[in-house]
């Protein structure tokens, strides 16, 4: 490879950014993919300043024809194209009686649709380069196994895993493999909004929303994001050429497979 392109879907904060920001510290120039510019775009400067390269991309990962269009951005600005990482994703709280189908369309749409459309698109992209390269997939240890209250996310992150492991064998022979990451209970917006959420429905206190995910952790702390970015790190490197159609779990010992 002449050069390491990568594009991190929902890179404007949380896992994503740190995601990016790591990627680009292993030498990768990195796409920045988000449904706001300006959050994506200040992680893209961060990564600048730093002595990366990174391109701000405005997309939204529901809708197909955007998806392949920041992928066609991103080779075209960077010259190659090599690991896509379908990290972008919805987590609201959904106590099952309370899901509609406008739920059910935009937390699918978003979660498995963004992952379906950029593993078409990163396809598309190695095959016209004419090499291999790296699928990686957002699960979490709710796609594990089903956490309370939220039959929308879990469900999701289930069909994720499913995916990897088909796409994974339906690439192998192309040299491309599909993996997927499991973050467990991390220090994001989104799991912060989980909380308050599920502790709003019980009439409890956010503290005690994140406390039914996360006392179980054997390691007895909650994850900082780059925790997670140090597995999708692997994952998109070299050592990792011999492993495919897995997920790698990362959430302190929540979850044991």
């Amino acid at each position: 490879m002449s050069k390491k392109v990568a594009l991190v879907t929902g890179a404007g904060q949380g896992i994503g950014e740190a995601i990016a920001k790591r990627l680009a510290n292993d030498g990768f120039a990195v796409a920045l993919v988000g449904r706001h510019l300006d959050k994506v775009q200040r992680v893209a400067d961060e990564i600048v300043k730093a002595g990366g390269e990174a391109l701000a991309l405005k997309a939204d990962v529901a809708k197909r024809d955007e998806v392949f269009a920041a992928v066609d951005a991103t080779s075209e600005k960077f010259g190659d194209f090599n690991v896509i990482v379908n990290n972008a994703g919805l987590g609201p709280t959904t106590p099952i009686d309370t899901i509609t189908p406008e739920d059910f369309e935009w937390v699918y749409s978003v979660n498995v649709g963004g992952v379906l459309w950029g593993t078409q698109a990163a396809h598309q992209a190695f095959k016209k380069f004419g090499h291999g390269g790296k699928i990686i997939n957002a699960t979490s240890q709710a796609g594990v196994v089903g956490n309370p209250n939220l039959a929308l996310y879990s469900g999701t992150k289930f069909a994720i895993r499913g995916i990897t492991q088909t796409t994974a064998r339906d690439l192998a022979e192309e040299g491309i493999t599909v993996n997927a990451f499991a973050p467990g209970i991390v220090k994001t917006p989104m799991m912060y909004d989980i909380a308050h959420e599920v502790g709003q429905n019980a009439g409890k206190s956010d503290e005690w929303g994140m406390e039914t995910f996360s006392k179980d952790i054997a390691m007895k702390r909650l994850s900082e994001p780059e925790d997670v970015a140090n597995a999708v790190a692997f994952l998109a490197g070299k050592d990792s050429n011999y492993v495919t159609g897995q997920t790698l779990i990362v959430d302190g010992g929540m979850q044991f497979q």
